[in-house]
């Protein structure tokens, strides 16, 4: 049976088991509440266990009439086991979700032709896989989901039980802990320094 699911924003389409999550990461981009986005379950997503992308069917409109999708492997495989995302820790299902928005943050700034070369340099070049990835960290972290993001890492770089395989191409690819650490102290910083500037 097919899982029931929310419309949320009227324009937010959300699996019901994944709600309150979705609902917390959409609430650090408040830039994206008139953008249509449906977070999807599917069976296999190569390489990954959630992945953002423009629908193709208005790719070409403007870049505020776009809709997305976040798609989400509805179930993992470790060590020859599976689990479903609910097995994921809130605070970390969250942090994932933040990363895919920053996605579409990213998408948004992109125009149609630049989304298509994107899609060809991501499938083909690891340099540009770990450009864009590192680029979606650090919209969710100037966002303000530095915690967020910081949990996910932890999770699965230390706390689960995913393939070496796996861990290894996040380490590569993407922010390090340290490195989101050091993004979340310069926002900190410049909130600060802007809020001197106003009193």
């Amino acid at each position: 049976m097919e899982e029931k699911k929310i419309v949320y924003q009227n324009n937010k389409i959300i699996p019901e088991s994944i709600l309150n999550e979705a609902k917390i990461a959409l609430s650090y981009y408040p830039d994206l509440e008139d953008i249509e986005i449906e977070f999807r379950f599917k069976e296999d997503i190569k390489k990954s266990f959630m992945q953002a992308q423009p629908k193709v069917s208005n790719l070409f409109k403007g870049k505020d009439s776009r809709s997305y999708y976040i798609f989400m492997s509805s179930k993992f495989l470790i060590e020859e086991e599976e689990f479903s995302m609910a097995d994921v820790p809130s605070d970390v299902l969250i942090g994932w979700l933040g990363h895919e928005l920053g996605h579409i943050m990213d998408y948004r700034e992109k125009s149609a032709m630049g989304l298509v070369i994107f899609g060809m340099r991501y499938v083909t070049s690891s340099r540009y896989i770990k450009e864009a990835e590192r680029a979606a960290d650090t919209y969710a972290v100037n966002s303000g989901m530095g915690d967020y993001i910081i949990a996910t890492k932890d999770f699965i770089l230390n706390h689960s039980h995913l393939s070496e395989s796996y861990k290894e191409r996040i380490a590569r690819l993407y922010l390090s802990p340290e490195e989101i650490l050091v993004l979340v102290n310069e926002l900190e910083e410049r909130l600060e320094e802007a809020e001197k500037e106003e009193s």
